[in-house]
Order: structure tokens, then C-alpha cells, then sequence
């Protein structure tokens, strides 16, 4: 694999509570993945991180959420597809207001947290967030995790898909995610996190916890913001990837 993207989730500020670590990760991912005020961000902190991702040119995507701040919108919420696509084409239009009076275009769209794992394994929620993309703008990319039904979904519909794995993050043997509520969910090893990026990235697969390999299609990688070791992480990421002349860009749509 000679490129690869790095993406992280960012603008997850509310109010008074700052999150400090965003501008040093802008400098070593190639996309971003920005809140639009379901679950963190706000009027002010969209504008900013948009502001702030378009200096770096950086792609920004949208990351929309299920209604829940109090919890972060890793709650899962019990809601129809109709209210998928709802709060789904809600949020990227609050994004695009941003990316818009900025001059740059919106890159991609990536759910969060509860919503993203729900339609992971939801048919109808994982449709009705691609329809709100496609009804929005069909050129928008989808980050959606590798082998899931919103990449089934994407398909579909027309929309191109870009398979997303998660450096920090413990998979189980049928390509899912651990639940958060597991304490092996987040990966906490430095090693072991680098160790993985470099498994999925050469040889496309990873090790699930009961130690079984499961493939994957690798196309994106994401590092969670909000870990208080994100950003040496990120960095030491940047750096193996680079030293295996592993390029670090943003999909783009074949000329």
C-alpha cells in the first residue's frame, strides 16, 4: 500500500470545555472528522475548527451524531430511520454553512460513536444515513468501518465508500468494534496500537481479542481525539508511516 489516510475526530469543544489538543493533530492527519453540535461543538468551535482544518488543508468531514451531549453520543438511543436520515442531513447542513463561508468544499461524512456503530450492523439506519448523503451531495465521501452495512449501503446507492479502521480501538472476530464497555475496548498500549496500524496497513487484516485474524479493507485510519494520548500517538503514527514511504493523503475521486 503506498497511501493511506489518517483521520481524526475534532471541534468535540462545548462552551467552556475546551478540548487543547486540536491544533497539534491538524498537523499530522490528512482528514478530519468535525462535531455538529450533537454530541460536542457549538456555533463558535465549528467555525474555528473549520477555519483552523482549512489553513492546514486539511479535508473536513462532517460527524453527526445522535442527540445526546450529556453522553457524548456514545449512548445508544433507540430511533426509526427516518430520524437516522433526519438528524443526519441536519447536522451535515449545519457543517456545510461553515465550510461554505470558508470557500472550501466539504470532503466526506462520518457518523459518531452510537449512531456509527448502530449502522454498522443496522441495514435500515446505515441506508437512511446514505440516503441523507447522497439527497445532500452524492459526491461526499462515506467514512464507514471496513466491511460493515453502511459500506454495503454505500454501494448501493452510489455513494463511495472509504473503509475505516481504528488505531486505538480492539476488534472482535466478526470485524466489529469491542463495545466501549468492555475494558479491553481502547487500546492503552502505545506498542500495541503502532503494532496493529502496521498489521492492517501491510497485510490488511487484524488480530480480534480472541486471537483470530479477520480481514480487513484498509482505507482510512482513525485515531480518537478525545484519548489524552492522542496526540503522541498520532505522532509516532505520522512517523512509522513515513518511515515504511507510506504517503498520508485525503481520499480523493478518481479524474
Amino acid at each position: 500500500m503506498s497511501s493511506i489516510d489518517l483521520n481524526c475526530d475534532l471541534g468535540e469543544s462545548f462552551g467552556i470545555y475546551k478540548m487543547h489538543q486540536d491544533d497539534i493533530l491538524l498537523d499530522y492527519v490528512s482528514s478530519v472528522n468535525i462535531a455538529c453540535g450533537f454530541h460536542a461543538g457549538d456555533s463558535q468551535v465549528m467555525h474555528d475548527t473549520v477555519n483552523k482544518a482549512r489553513k492546514k488543508g486539511v479535508a473536513i468531514g462532517a460527524h453527526p451524531s445522535l442527540p445526546d451531549l450529556q453522553g457524548f453520543g456514545r449512548r445508544e438511543l433507540k430511533i426509526e430511520p427516518h430520524e437516522a436520515y433526519q438528524l443526519t442531513l441536519y447536522q451535515i447542513g449545519a457543517l456545510y454553512g461553515f465550510t461554505k463561508a470558508a470557500g472550501i468544499n466539504l470532503h466526506h461524512v462520518k457518523p459518531h460513536g452510537a449512531l456509527y456503530n448502530m449502522a454498522a450492523k443496522d441495514r435500515a439506519v446505515a441506508q437512511a444515513i446514505v440516503q441523507a448523503i447522497y439527497d445532500f451531495d452524492p459526491s461526499l465521501f462515506l467514512y464507514a468501518l471496513a466491511g460493515s452495512e453502511m459500506i454495503y449501503a454505500a454501494e448501493q446507492t452510489g455513494i463511495k465508500a472509504v473503509s475505516e479502521v481504528f488505531a486505538d480501538r480492539t476488534y472482535q472476530s466478526d470485524g466489529s468494534l469491542t463495545p466501549r464497555s468492555n475494558e479491553n475496548a481502547v487500546i492503552k498500549s502505545e506498542e500495541q496500537a503502532i503494532e496493529q496500524v502496521l498489521l492492517m496497513v501491510r497485510e490488511q487484516k487484524v488480530l480480534s481479542v480472541q486471537q483470530q485474524d479477520v480481514p480487513l479493507k484498509v482505507e482510512t485510519i482513525c485515531i480518537h481525539g478525545d484519548n489524552q494520548s492522542a496526540i503522541q500517538l498520532t505522532q509516532v503514527i505520522h512517523c512509522k508511516l513515513m518511515q515504511e514511504e507510506i504517503t498520508i493523503s485525503a481520499p480523493q475521486h478518481p479524474l
